[in-house]
């Protein structure tokens, strides 16, 4: 069975129960993200990303994990408030999940599967490793953590023409 990405369940910052599918869009940038990490400055390029294409249909959805070196240790306020005063974040943040091992989410795991990073590993290898899908959820590119959200501007131009 072809599971739709754009039906796994997921919860916000918040705690309200939702699916990719409750943000309709014509491309989705899904990220593990961290409050701690080397790569937290992304953030902005994130925001910008979401500030520049939202109006033509992009979503960029944050999925704090804490998996790498213990860099998300904040609870959902803690990470909300970190993110809106640091980077100005309005795009929208989940709650915290694992993206690797047993207990890795369930859209990490499809989104690892259809998308295998370098050498097919489905292995997450840190935070900010981003996947871009089209609007149906059945087209994904990964890009690792040291892959600049500015970089993605051209790879999103073409999924919203």
């Amino acid at each position: 069975m072809n599971h739709s990405l754009l039906s796994i369940p997921c919860i916000t910052l918040q705690g309200e129960h939702k699916t990719l599918a409750d943000f309709p869009a014509q491309a989705y940038l899904v990220v593990n993200t961290a409050s701690k990490c080397g790569f937290t400055p992304q953030y902005a390029g994130l925001e910008k990303l979401w500030q520049y294409y939202r109006s033509r249909g992009l979503m960029v959805l944050g999925f704090p994990c804490n998996q790498f070196g213990g860099q998300e240790p904040g609870n959902p306020l803690e990470i909300a408030n970190f993110c809106t005063l640091n980077y100005g974040v309005s795009f929208p943040l989940f709650s915290k999940i694992d993206v690797n091992g047993a207990q890795a989410h369930p859209l990490f795991s499809e989104l690892k599967r259809r998308a295998p990073g370098l050498l097919g590993s489905q292995r997450i290898k840190w935070n900010f490793t981003k996947f871009l899908l089209t609007a149906d959820g059945e087209r994904i590119t990964r890009f690792a953590p040291i892959t600049k959200p500015e970089r993605l501007f051209g790879r999103i131009e073409t999924l919203l023409k």
